[in-house]
């Protein structure tokens, strides 16, 4: 009887600490501002901790601190190692089909780094069968050897959108807005459904489809007036 709870206590142990792992992607996958390049590196990342984590099992449990304290240093990772191939298996199934290669998310997050220009224009063709190899590949070492572009500082998309432009890069403008502008996650369509559900409320029976449209784009909106400016060009009629 006493083996049997302490079985179901180092199981309890061991979900704990993967899904503290699980909860820590989760984090780093939230927030209004990700590219789809940089949920899916943090993806990729987890997908290689998970070997790390299924290895550790059978060692020294650096990453299972709960179950390291109820097991007391007796390995028995039997129960556990089946549990991370399934998880590892299922990650596989649900992002390893997905089209952008590494070289592409590269080129994205700084195509300073990408090295092989015929593998990237390849792994490009396979998502936009429009672009041409050569001129991605000229298009991107004209981008490299550039000085200025080189010590920009300043965000992904803020240098896509800003930086390069369509006059000089055409193709490979084009191609970072596309990629920029895929939805990497619900976060915000949830969050403006939301919005929308805490403005229509019950007390606000007289809203109309117009006013609705506009609450919900006031509450949504990241552009912030400067109150200071209004009121610096305001004036004021005072009464005598």
């Amino acid at each position: 009887m006493e083996f049997m709870q302490n079985e179901k206590m180092e199981a309890v142990a061991f979900l704990a600490d993967i899904t503290s792992h699980l909860n820590d992607l989760n984090l780093k996958l939230q927030g209004k501002n990700n590219t789809v390049c940089e949920l899916m590196s943090a993806v990729r990342a987890f997908q290689r901790k998970l070997e790390v984590f299924k290895s550790d099992l059978q060692e020294g449990l650096l990453y299972f601190p709960k179950l390291l304290e109820q097991t007391k240093g007796e390995n028995r990772p039997q129960n556990h190692v089946a549990f991370l191939e399934k998880l590892i298996e299922n990650f596989k199934i649900r992002f390893d089909d997905f089209r952008l290669g590494k070289q592409v998310l590269l080129y994205i997050e700084n195509p300073f780094l990408v090295r092989n220009v015929r593998e990237f224009s390849a792994e490009a063709q396979q998502i936009f069968p429009w672009a041409s190899a050569a001129s991605l590949q000229s298009e991107l070492i004209d981008l490299q050897e550039n000085l200025a572009l080189k010590e920009a500082d300043c965000d992904t998309p803020t240098f896509w959108t800003k930086m390069v432009t369509a006059a000089n890069f055409p193709l490979l403008h084009k191609m970072a807005l596309h990629i920029l502008t895929m939805f990497g996650s619900t976060y915000r369509c949830e969050s403006a459904f939301s919005t929308m559900n805490m403005v229509k409320n019950k007390y606000r029976s007289r809203l109309t489809n117009e006013h609705l449209h506009q609450c919900v784009r006031l509450a949504i909106t990241p552009f912030v007036p400067k109150f200071k400016v209004l009121a610096t060009d305001q004036r004021c009629h005072f009464s005598h």
